[in-house]
């Protein structure tokens, strides 16, 4: 490289790094993530998003107005050919405290599913029974997970597409036997900064094949589809994120959030929003390239 591409790239790394912490410090305030004193524990898989959200939340650590520590714990499944020693190198070149979680988990899944079926599903509740019983065992009062905008968006339509559900992965959730909090402090970051990002840091990605299993088909035909919203209609997937937090129940069907039947005329009210606005839905216009007043900006 010469001088003038070493600055430019030292340019874009330093302006990508300082536009993620933003993200990431918006959605720690917006959901209220991070407390004084927490013992937050980051899952790390060893893929670009958990790297990201270790590396992103050590430089936030840095300067917090509040304490709070880290630790990475890592769940060692005993899939055939996985590099043992490349977290552990890793962190402890950090300097970051860091714990091994060792349990078969993968015997289990292969003794339990059929040969050709898809083995994400049992493998991820096992995963995630793991890691929240290690919660419960060590006084960790929040468990941080490396899901993004992307993720977040995916499962929405995921949920719309194949369950009829309006529901996707909340920024911060608390377990249903309610002994953890689960938080994203990504939820803001678009997956694609986050790949950035981890060409910039080189980090040892440990590819997520390992096991052999069969990639989930419905996630990514869903990502496909917001991939190409992304190149032809821009601030799309970034305004669907934002309807997620500006939900208006009385516009829906859901009996259980809007009390439909104890409705009545009231003739002095003004006119209908729906019958006010019907006309501007007919528009051609895309989503993502209106103004928006929301809280989320993803710059």
């Amino acid at each position: 490289m010469t001088a003038i591409q070493v600055r430019k790239h030292q340019y874009s790394a330093n302006k990508l790094n300082k536009r993620l912490q933003r993200q990431v410090g918006r959605a720690i305030e917006d959901f209220n993530m991070i407390e004084a004193g927490d013992r937050i524990m980051v899952c790390l898989s060893g893929g670009k998003d958990s790297y990201a959200l270790l590396d992103i939340l050590l430089s936030l650590q840095s300067r917090a107005p509040i304490p709070f520590s880290l630790l990475a714990v890592n769940l060692d499944q005993k899939q055939p050919g996985f590099p043992a020693q490349v977290l552990p190198d890793y962190l402890r070149a950090r300097n970051v405290d860091f714990h091994v979680i060792e349990q078969d988990t993968y015997s289990v899944v292969k003794r339990l599913i059929p040969a050709g079926k898809t083995t994400c599903s049992l493998c991820s509740r096992m995963r995630r029974g793991a890691l929240y019983q290690y919660a419960m065992d060590h006084d960790i009062s929040k468990i941080a997970l490396g899901h993004h905008l992307d993720d977040i968006v995916e499962t929405l339509f995921l949920n719309l597409f194949y369950g009829g559900k309006l529901k996707a992965m909340p920024p911060k959730l608390r377990s249903d036997d309610g002994h953890n909090i689960i938080i994203r402090p990504l939820a803001y970051c678009r997956e694609k900064d986050l790949q950035n990002l981890a060409g910039l840091r080189q980090f040892p990605i440990i590819p997520c094949d390992l096991c052999g299993s069969q990639p989930n088909l419905q996630r990514q035909a869903i990502k496909q589809m917001l991939q190409q919203w992304d190149r032809h209609y821009p601030g799309r997937v970034e305004t669907i994120f934002r309807a997620m937090g500006n939900v208006q129940a009385s516009q829906l069907a859901d009996l259980k959030l809007f009390d439909f039947a104890a409705l009545s005329r009231q003739p002095s009210a003004q006119p209908d929003t729906d019958l006010a606005t019907a006309g501007s839905a007919c528009h051609d216009h895309d989503p993502g390239l209106l103004n928006s007043s929301n809280r989320y900006n993803p710059g």
